[in-house]
């Protein structure tokens, strides 16, 4: 079971997978349940949301505009270093904590957008990267619990600016450029997918040449000790966004770096759960 959020012809709406056939209902179509957001805000029954969407008509998912799953979630939080050979690769040694920063809801774009080279630099690189929304917020999480605090997962492309997240030593301004942070195509509940997600395959491929290849399971803070931790800090809720970090192969890491440019097309795919795939441009694009 999977979930898109969709528009056509100006038209949002909701779309649901199962056995590889797609159904959906329009925001103005009767019975349409509500957008993902508002859904996992409200700590809706999925199950039961995929049985009203899949009352609704066929859905062509390649005719139609995949959006964003989530458009506004109240906290991005995103996770650093999170695997032992992205670590090494740049240099630093294995956290004994999460290195954690955070994006902006201003930040993201869709699935297939594109993502632009900013004209106030020339070093944007790629991370492919698992992304766990929380379903059920609180405080002081039991790591043993952690994991029913998850509503699903999705895949997330963490494009960033690398010149300007290395003018500070936090990393805020390289990570936050409109529009660079694609995430999507589909929502997947967790109860589609192994524990934690552990055990899948992220790939991400530049031009079609495999650049990052790695197993879930190689993370440092697996996804259950990540929302334990993060909630001794900070009230986590309902919508919130943990972007759990990225593996090797980053295009900084390379010699001479292997910078993303206008005409490329960067693809991240997380197995079972489906395939970012963002053309890069130059200027600047929108948030979404």
């Amino acid at each position: 079971m999977r979930f898109a959020a969709f528009e056509l012809n100006g038209r949002r709406g909701l779309a649901v997978e199962r056995n590889a056939h797609w159904t959906g209902l329009f925001a103005d179509e009767e019975g349409y349940p509500g957008n993902l957001d508002r859904l996992i805000a409200d700590g809706a029954n999925l199950e039961a949301v995929a049985k009203t969407v899949e009352q609704g008509h066929p859905v062509d998912i390649a005719k139609v505009r995949v959006l964003a799953p989530l458009s506004r979630p109240g906290k991005i939080v995103c996770v650093g270093l999170n695997y032992r050979d992205h670590s090494a690769e740049a240099g630093f040694e294995e956290p004994d904590y999460p290195t954690v920063f955070a994006r902006f809801a201003t930040s993201l774009t869709g699935p297939y957008d594109a993502i632009a080279v900013p004209p106030e630099s020339s070093q944007l690189d790629y991370e492919g990267e698992l992304v766990a929304v929380i379903g059920k917020g609180g405080r002081h999480i039991p790591v043993e619990s952690a994991l029913d605090h998850v509503a699903g997962y999705s895949v997330f492309n963490d494009a960033t600016l690398r010149d300007f997240q290395f003018r500070t030593p936090q990393w805020t301004m390289g990570k936050n450029f409109d529009g660079t942070g694609a995430l999507g195509p589909y929502f997947v509940p967790s109860v589609a997918l192994p524990p934690g997600c552990k055990g899948l395959r992220l790939q991400t491929r530049l031009n079609g040449e495999i650049v990052q290849d790695a197993d879930t399971a190689d993370m440092v803070f697996d996804v259950a000790t990540l929302v334990s931790l993060l909630s001794v800090t900070f009230t986590l809720e309902a919508g919130d966004v943990i972007v759990t970090g990225t593996p090797a192969g980053v295009g900084m890491a390379h010699k001479p770096p292997l910078w993303m440019k206008p005409g490329d097309v960067c693809e991240v795919e997380i197995e079972k759960i489906g395939i970012l795939r963002n053309p890069v441009v130059g200027g600047s694009t929108n948030a979404r």
